[in-house]
């Protein structure tokens, strides 16, 4: 099982989380076969005809990173992968985060740069997420 922690400063937001329908987009180095059931991730080996898989950990539901914790890597999703072992991630779009101080929702956010920047009317101020990291540690 891998877990798929976040880090990053953030400017007056928080809960920072994939919104529905978002299409994860990874980096993987592979290693299954004769296995049974369903996954999210099946990739086929088009010399050796090894299958591996990777499906989100039904038991770690997606959580948000939080503004509380800024500037620590938090956990936001889990995999159970066979086979495979994912190596980067690209957090993409379309997040969704929301003001620390205002709770002013902000949906549809492009993160394939790796920052995005708004401005809270609400606050009167600057929004923003910048300094993306990811890692992956391995979890029991």
């Amino acid at each position: 099982k891998l877990g798929l922690y976040l880090k990053a400063d953030l400017e007056a937001v928080t809960n920072v989380k994939p919104m529905d329908g978002f299409e994860w987009y990874f980096k993987d180095s592979v290693d299954m076969s004769g296995s049974r059931g369903t996954a999210n991730l099946v990739m086929r080996c088009k010399f050796c005809k090894r299958e591996s898989s990777a499906q989100f950990d039904p038991a770690t539901p997606i959580a948000a990173y939080s503004a509380e914790k800024g500037g620590e890597f938090q956990k936001i999703a889990a995999f159970d992968c066979r086979g495979l072992e994912l190596v980067d991630f690209a957090p993409r779009e379309p997040w969704s985060a929301e003001g620390t101080e205002t709770g002013t929702k902000f949906e549809d956010i492009d993160l394939t740069e790796g920052e995005w920047a708004d401005y809270d009317e609400k606050a009167g101020e600057p929004v923003g997420i910048n300094e993306i990291q990811v890692q992956f540690k391995k979890e029991k």
